[in-house]
């Protein structure tokens, strides 16, 4: 047991866990100001049930021995309760348990990433529910896929040791999964009434960007904590993240100046989170010019793609299909170009004579979790649209979807009546 890396890796899982409320945050700042508490919920709803199910089963079939050796979906019925990892390993170089909750969270959060894309019009209880029914039949198995590496003693997943592809923290596994989730339950849910004629501004920017804040300084656990291990790998992880956030935020704004408007404060926000999704996968496969050049172009290019959504119909609310679907894509398919042999993963791509082998292994793990992610996610939502229906009634929506926890996320009506403003003055005998 390595005393150095399991303080990391569990100063990582807390970083990790900070994750949540900072997307609960940067979405709830976005929404209406009648909307945020339902945001809110959902962020943290979507964290809470599936933090349950890993502890029951979820781990179990997200790491345990393939079934057959397929390496589709694994299987350990002694961590059902994940009974078997309390136990100390000394060959180990992080406890079991350790390992065990920083997965537990990477569940949690991408999860919680649909929420963006179906504010403002979902049942939050048929939320719940989705969360469990996705997180079970789409995250487990590609998250076997991607993660689940081959040991002495168990058979890993088809993605990670088969194909070979380089995912450092989930670039496919989350980001690319939940976009393309998040694309196919809009499809099913529909449009926000009234949209796109009738405005759904952010109610407060300022709330966004320190969700954005806590997601950065969050994200640094994320890919650093997925090194496994205090050393250098863990280090360039964190240079590679910080460097591609900040040139994609830069790269962001620049192309909103550019189009004829001004540079932003959610421009901002949303393009340090597109360079953080992009180096997702991408930062122990680079040097940091290849993170700059990585985080550029997906700042870049995730800035014209929040706009494909009035082209082409489809109602993103958040733009989850726009910043973490094309930013995942962009960050997976550039290692098969800009990997290079002197960064942790230790391998070249076609920059640096590395041939096309590595980018034909990633384009077949982004295709694959984009395939699979979408025919299964589009066959839960519709099969909960047609039992117990997706949508909250139209006047709950119009009225603002927080009613439906009677909670306001403000009081716009001041003190309440019944309590005097000041000091009643005192009775005269």
């Amino acid at each position: 047991m390595d005393s150095g890396s399991t303080a990391w890796v569990l100063t990582s899982t807390a970083l990790v866990l900070l994750m949540v409320p900072g997307l609960a945050l940067f979405y709830g700042g976005m929404v209406g100001a009648k909307r945020v508490i339902n945001m809110v919920m959902m962020t943290f709803g979507a964290a809470i049930v599936v933090c349950v199910i890993w502890v029951l089963y979820g781990y179990s079939l997200a790491f345990g021995d393939s079934i057959g050796g397929a390496g589709v979906l694994g299987l350990d019925t002694a961590n059902f309760g994940l009974g078997g990892v309390i136990a100390e390993d000394e060959s180990a170089t992080i406890p079991p348990a350790l390992f065990a909750v920083f997965q537990m969270l990477f569940a949690a959060l991408t999860t919680a990433l649909i929420a963006g894309g179906v504010a403002d019009r979902m049942k939050f209880g048929v939320w719940l529910a989705f969360t469990a029914v996705w997180a079970t039949l789409v995250y487990l198995p590609v998250a076997h896929w991607v993660f689940a590496f081959d040991s002495d003693t168990v058979v890993g997943g088809w993605i990670a040791n088969d194909v070979g592809a380089i995912d450092f923290a989930g670039g496919t596994a989350v980001h690319i999964n939940a976009g393309i989730a998040a694309l196919a339950v809009v499809i099913v849910l529909g449009k926000r009434t009234g949209w796109p004629s009738s405005p759904h501004k952010p109610h407060n920017l300022p709330l966004t960007a320190l969700g954005a804040g806590l997601l950065w300084f969050g994200w640094l656990g994320f890919n650093g904590g997925s090194a496994l291990a205090a050393g250098n790998s863990a280090s360039v992880v964190v240079l590679n993240t910080v460097a591609a956030a900040a040139a994609a935020g830069l790269a962001w704004i620049v192309v909103e100046r550019f189009r004829g408007g001004a540079m932003t404060s959610l421009g901002k926000s949303s393009g340090i989170v597109a360079g953080l999704v992009a180096i997702t996968p991408a930062c122990g496969a680079v040097n940091p010019l290849g993170a700059l050049v990585i985080g550029a172009i997906a700042g870049a290019l995730c800035a014209l793609a929040v706009n494909l959504k009035y082209k082409l119909g489809y109602d993103d609310s958040l733009d989850v299909v726009g910043v973490h679907l094309v930013g995942g894509i962009i960050g997976t398919l550039l290692i098969g170009f800009l990997a290079t042999a002197d960064a942790p993963n230790e391998r070249d791509g076609l920059f640096f004579g590395g041939g096309v082998e590595l980018l034909l292994d990633q384009t077949i793990a982004a295709v694959a979790v984009l395939a699979y992610s979408f025919v299964l996610t589009f066959v839960i939502a519709k099969l909960f649209d047609l039992t117990v229906g997706l949508r909250v009634s139209p006047e709950v929506e119009q009225e603002g979807i927080d009613s439906v926890h009677r909670e306001s996320g403000y009081d716009f009506l001041g003190p309440d009546p019944a309590t005097p403003a000041t000091e009643p003055e005192p009775v005269k005998a």
